[in-house]
């Protein structure tokens, strides 16, 4: 698998973790009607199963997945509720991204 394919399974994942849970948020936290909370644990479903296409196994997948998903909640966190990362936000996400391409793609003897 490409590196190309794998980032965009890791994206797709996250955007499935992150929207998923914000729809089981909207219903829970803010009284959304209880189809945002099914339609956010079906999409919560297809978060668990995305991760399974990565060619590495389950430790390093979600290992490294978490680099993005922390990237991917503060990209959220700014288009949804305005909060703009700040310098020491996009220091740490960069340095989660570092982190997740060694663990994931680093070659391995």
């Amino acid at each position: 698998m490409s590196v190309f394919s794998s980032l965009g399974l890791f994206v797709l994942a996250g955007l499935c973790e992150i929207g998923g849970g914000y729809l089981v948020w909207l219903w829970f936290r803010e009284g959304r009607p209880l189809a945002y909370g099914i339609v956010g644990a079906a999409i919560l479903i297809l978060y668990g199963i995305i991760p399974t296409f990565q060619p590495a196994h389950f430790g390093r997948v979600y290992a490294a997945y978490g680099g993005m998903f922390i990237v991917l909640s503060l990209i959220w966190g700014w288009a949804l509720d305005g909060t703009r990362p700040d310098r020491f936000d996009i220091i740490g996400g960069t340095l989660c991204l570092v982190g997740m391409a060694v663990i994931m793609y680093a070659p391995r003897t």
